[in-house]
Parts: structure tokens; C-alpha cells; sequence
């Protein structure tokens, strides 16, 4: 009965909606082999305190994503609103953006870790979920750092932006 009350959704509308809530942008970082390999990932969320989780929802067919499944784990580098340009780096096709980036390993995943970030939380796989046409990666927080200073950079309506706090 529940199956015959839900509509369908019109997917155009479905995503103009989605896109009225800001979301902030992160670089999710892994390895694979020796290689970094990294994806902007706006669909970030804390999940638990105790146990210390977090999650980021890959599409499926993402190539990158592909990549990185089999690393075990991910850090999940939290943007500023100056890094407008490392952002866009990692959506160019051909120039490797890893070039002109500086990162260490993280001590625990061996993920890329960006100094330059807000924050950057190391995380180990803890379970992967179907989502439809995305994944749900949760991860089990093992390491985690920031900066004082600064603001998130933001993504709302096809355009970045970022935050500003009221007086």
C-alpha cells in the first residue's frame, strides 16, 4: 500500500529543489597503490559521535570512487572559501591537480591529508551501503585536525559561495 501513495518524482525539479540546500565542498582522498586519488564531494555527513563516524555518498558510477573502494580507507579534506581553485582543479580532465598540491600521508589510512584545509578527518572504512544510484561509505574517524581560521567553502544552486555569521 505504502508503494502505491508515493509518487514519481520529476528528476529536473527533484534537483532544482536539492540544489535550494547548501552543502559544504570537501576533497575525499585515497590511495591506490602510490598513486593519490582524490573526488569533490559535497554529500558529506557526521554520523555518530560514539563511535566517531562519518559518511560521503559516491555515485556509482563514479570512476574515482572506483579507484578508491579497494583503499580501505579516506580522509575527507574539509575546503575553505579560498580554495574555490583546488576545487575546480580536481573537476579538469587532463592536468594532474596532485602537481601544484601539497599533501602528507595521513599516519593511519595513509590517505592524502591538505595542510591548507579547514579540517581533514582520516578515516578507515567502517561499511558501504547501497544508496540507489550512489553508495553510502561510512568511515570510522582515526585521526583529525583544523585551523582556527578561516571559512567553509560552499556550494548552493550550481555556484560555490561561502559563510559569513550574523552579527
Amino acid at each position: 500500500m505504502a508503494d502505491e501513495m508515493i509518487n514519481e518524482i520529476d528528476s529536473n525539479l527533484y534537483r532544482k529543489v536539492l540544489g535550494r540546500y547548501p552543502t559544504g565542498v570537501t576533497l575525499v582522498t585515497a590511495m591506490e597503490a602510490d598513486e593519490p586519488v582524490a573526488m569533490v564531494i559535497g554529500s558529506f555527513v557526521s554520523v555518530s559521535m560514539d563511535p566517531p563516524l562519518v559518511a560521503f555518498l559516491p555515485g556509482k558510477e563514479s570512476y574515482t570512487w572506483g579507484r578508491m573502494a579497494s583503499a580501505g580507507g579516506f580522509c575527507v579534506n574539509v575546503l575553505s572559501d579560498k580554495q574555490t581553485d583546488l576545487s575546480n582543479a580536481f573537476f579538469r580532465k587532463g592536468d594532474d591537480p596532485w602537481v601544484d598540491t601539497i599533501w602528507h600521508a595521513a599516519k593511519v589510512s595513509g590517505s592524502p591529508v591538505i595542510p591548507s584545509c579547514l579540517a581533514s578527518i582520516d578515516c578507515m572504512v567502517h561499511s558501504v551501503v547501497d544508496a540507489g544510484d550512489h553508495w553510502f561509505v561510512m568511515g570510522r574517524v582515526v585521526e583529525v585536525s583544523h585551523v582556527d581560521e578561516g571559512s567553509p567553502l560552499v556550494f548552493l544552486g550550481g555556484n560555490y559561495g561561502e559563510f559569513r555569521k550574523q552579527d
